[in-house]
């Protein structure tokens, strides 16, 4: 398979020239001037940052004719130039594989789906280096090449190391993903865990964009967590930073996968959900969507199951707000589909367990679908092509 010849990789950027690069992508097209003040650098630092990325191609500086100023000349206004590098970000899932094929702009140009037929290393990974190869062969069409490849997967992620340390859905250990994925592909291969590369996609693009301190909460699958702390994304020392699903807030509650009692994923996530719904009915209820068709009708029993789950996931949040003091809080993920019958005890929990101003704390809900995701796995890519000390994480 393909892979970018090494000479054409951008040089190793100083944390300016990464900052500016974000603040473009982010935020662009702007004048120099105005980069200077997003970023507080100096007009002699800000063109030092660019003046690389310029003469490489990914930005671009020209005038704006529809901005024209009242008088003097028109506004010189700098931009990323989206089609002079493509990416592929995968996000795996325990059903399937969701690939999307991204612009430097991380602008999602194409996306495929595939059903798994096994959670197994041996099934998994056959069908993510076809669909890689699909989208290698699309890629030929817009003559740029694939620079890299990202792999969004729930769970313990090794990110620098590119091993999956444990991922509970799939029931993966030690899987060396990164090396298995790059031999195969011919690509730089860069695996996160997939809310944390969600987290890059919604500081760059989403609903943290300008936000220094922010947290992205999913429900679904699991309870995840993704931290923004000082503009940039956390995972500290040991990789875990933010697993919130994993606090434990009933000694005596359910057992979770992780071995502890009462965590918020054994509570208030889809499959808890479910086990609780078929304990408090003695019905064979089959998914979610049996579950919640069960609530909207009133049973007052599985309405009592998301009433809890939500103050599970309130209280969780409240724990968070009051240990990093985010400005908003966004909530996304699958489990979304029920936010009506949770959205209150989500709220009252939140407003018992934050302390003092905390409680003032944005909370937002986001659905977003699994491309998404995927095109979070792209951006974890584009991180590492262009990769500098802006990425290491803060510790």
């Amino acid at each position: 398979m393909r892979s970018a010849p090494s000479h054409e990789a951008p040089p190793a950027m100083t944390s300016a020239a990464s900052l500016v690069f974000t603040t473009l992508l982010s935020h662009g097209p702007l004048t120099r001037a105005e980069v200077g003040r997003r970023t507080s650098l100096s007009p002699a630092a800000v063109t030092k940052a660019v003046r690389p990325l310029m003469e490489l191609g990914y930005l671009v500086e020209g005038v704006d004719e529809e901005a024209r100023p009242t008088v003097g000349r028109p506004a010189n206004l700098v931009w990323v130039e989206g089609g002079t590098a493509l990416f592929i970000g995968i996000k795996v899932t325990g059903d399937e594989i969701i690939a999307v094929l991204a612009d430097l702009r991380c602008r999602i140009r194409m996306a495929r789906h595939v059903r798994l037929t096994g959670r197994a290393p041996e099934a998994v990974l056959p069908a993510l280096t076809a669909l890689v190869q699909e989208l290698l062969t699309e890629a030929d069409g817009f003559g740029v090449r694939v620079r890299g490849l990202g792999i969004a997967i729930s769970g313990d992620v090794d990110r620098a190391g590119g091993v999956v340390r444990y991922s509970p859905f799939l029931e993966w250990r030690d899987v060396p993903l990164a090396e298995i994925a790059g031999t195969a592909t011919g690509l730089p291969v860069t695996v996160d865990n997939d809310v944390r590369a969600l987290t890059v996609a919604e500081h760059w693009f989403g609903a943290g964009v300008g936000l220094s301190d922010f947290a992205l909460v999913t429900v679904g699958a699991g309870i995840g967590c993704g931290l923004v702390v000082h503009g940039r994304v956390v995972s500290g020392a040991y990789g875990v930073a933010g697993e919130i699903g994993h606090l434990s807030l009933d000694p005596h509650g359910p057992v979770c996968h992780c071995g502890n009692r009462g965590c918020v994923e054994a509570i208030a996530s889809d499959p808890a959900i479910l086990r609780a719904v078929r304990a408090a009915t003695d019905q064979p209820v089959t998914d979610a969507a049996d579950a919640l068709a069960l609530a909207h009708r009133g049973d007052p029993a599985v309405r009592g199951v998301y009433a809890r789950a939500g103050e599970a996931i309130g209280q969780a949040i409240g724990f968070l707000v009051n240990i990093l003091g985010p400005e908003r809080v966004i909530i996304s993920g699958e489990g979304l589909a029920a936010y009506d019958l949770v959205a209150e005890g989500i709220r009252d929990a939140f407003a018992v367990s934050a302390f003092g101003t905390a409680a003032q704390c944005d909370l937002t809900t986001r659905p977003l679908p699994f491309e998404e995701w995927a095109r979070g796995a792209a951006a974890t890519a584009i991180q590492s092509f262009m990769g500098s000390g802006m990425w290491e994480e803060w510790r």
